[in-house]
């Protein structure tokens, strides 16, 4: 997707499917079009089926997502109606995101701000450099912060941190993000996009419909809403122990080879 306030777009280097978040001359900053664009990005690598993981990353060296693109508030978020038709806008995009049908990792480098934590959050596993620097300036803007966000970072990183992070809208360095759980590992920062591309090229080599069922598992003990769709998870884990995928993964096991999953 792309216009003059940058884009989205999608790289495929099966099995991996990058997303990159491409408005450099802004910090990556999301517009309000590029968050309707991802998520038909995230549509289109989740239908294609040479795609087993999707990756997120920012164009650029200094950052992953700025936040929001501050220039368009005048015009976008100048009224509780026009900021709700962007929250709407931006949560269809982390919903598709969040519930992707394949793993998903975050890789972090130089600024995650705002909106550019909440994306990280919607991914499975998140990946920083050295050079992070992350926080929600929400607090300095004025603007009203959704509760499902502050319930995301809550989960991610408990309620202690998720009030120092909120209360002061200061701006993190990368070992209290490995420290809170922000982000899983820290690497420097040339390192950053091939530990990425090995993460998600290791997950690839899993039994995808076994990663679904435990990925389906976290998500319905990470609601507060309502009670574990039992019967969801249970079904997940019907569908990998009835798949080809289980035999392949038994004969391989006895003949001491690495199994070739398909993903049924």
């Amino acid at each position: 997707m792309t216009n003059e306030q940058g884009r989205v777009r999608a790289e495929v280097e099966a099995p991996i499917g990058w997303i990159v978040i491409d408005n450099p001359a802004r910090h990556n900053a999301m517009s309000l079009e590029m968050w309707a664009g991802l998520a038909d990005v995230v549509a289109g690598l989740e239908a294609d089926p040479t795609v087993r993981v999707v990756v997120l990353r920012g164009a650029g060296t200094q950052a992953f997502v700025s936040g929001a693109d501050i220039s368009q508030f005048d015009s976008v978020r100048n009224s509780s109606a026009a900021n709700e038709e962007y929250d709407r806008v931006a949560g269809i995009a982390m919903q598709r995101l969040g519930t992707c049908a394949k793993p998903t990792v975050a890789a972090l480098q130089g600024w995650c701000l705002g909106g550019g934590v909440a994306l990280a959050l919607s991914c499975d596993l998140r990946i920083g450099d050295a050079a992070l620097r992350f926080g929600i300036p929400a607090g300095r803007l004025g603007i009203g912060y959704q509760w499902q966000g502050v319930r995301k970072l809550v989960n991610v990183v408990g309620a202690a941190n998720a009030r120092r992070i909120f209360l002061t809208a200061g701006r993190l360095g990368a070992d209290e993000a490995l420290r809170m759980g922000f982000v899983q590992q820290v690497v420097p920062p040339d390192d950053l996009v091939p530990t990425a591309r090995s993460t998600a090229e290791q997950i690839a080599r899993n039994a995808p419909l076994t990663l679904r069922a435990v990925r389906i598992a976290l998500q319905e003990f990470e609601r507060h809403d309502a009670e574990p769709d039992v019967t969801r998870m249970e079904t997940a884990v019907r569908s990998a122990i009835d798949s080809d995928d289980f035999k392949e993964g038994r004969q391989a096991f006895l003949e001491k080879r690495d199994p070739q999953f398909q993903g049924r």
